[in-house]
């Protein structure tokens, strides 16, 4: 029988795996994301799953880039962990790091603000609060067309996100912006 993990075995292991602030921060962000959607869309009793697929996604990349969602999948099997959460965290990479691809709402929901969450806090240091709730939907949409800023935020990652989950890319843009303002509301933010 696969092994449960609370949240804070769950945080635990990531920070076994991961020393960064950058690394811990972004996990917790896209935790956060998650949780803000599985509500959103109407799985508000999976909650905790959709924060821990977050909280994990991104597991071996501090140490181990070039074995990206392949060590993590070692790791979580390893640990005897529940198969569903692994195939979850691993679908992630799907395309660049594995052939893993997106099935549960949950899985293309990862898939498609993993990158934007780093392209909105990107554009969220350059205000002056360095807040995300300083961001405008206005000013997120063109930050994402300037393909030189926040160059690392894979646009096609997202846009095939958006198409994944068969939803238009200013929902996607709006959504996932509107999850990461709810976060940073929140105490623990």
């Amino acid at each position: 029988m696969a092994r449960e993990l609370t949240r804070a075995q769950a945080f635990d292991l990531l920070r076994e795996y991961n020393q960064e602030p950058f690394h811990l921060q972004h996990g917790q962000t896209v935790e956060a994301v998650m949780r803000y959607f599985a509500q959103k869309l109407g799985y508000g009793d999976e909650a905790d799953f959709w924060g821990l697929v977050g909280l994990l996604h991104d597991l071996d990349y501090e140490k181990w880039p070039e074995q990206h969602c392949h060590k993590t999948k070692e790791i979580m099997e390893g640990l005897d962990l529940d198969p569903r959460l692994i195939r979850a965290v691993v679908s992630h990479g799907y395309g660049h790091h594995n052939d893993v691809k997106p099935a549960h709402e949950m899985e293309k929901v990862l898939f498609a603000t993993d990158e934007l969450t780093g392209l909105i806090g990107a554009v969220a240091l350059i205000h002056p609060n360095k807040r995300v709730s300083e961001v405008s939907l206005k000013s997120l949409k063109k930050k994402y067309k300037t393909l030189n800023f926040a160059a690392g935020c894979s646009r096609e990652v997202i846009e095939q996100g958006a198409d994944m989950l068969g939803w238009p890319l200013e929902q996607l843009l709006s959504d996932t912006l509107d999850a990461m303002k709810w976060y940073e509301e929140q105490p623990h933010a």
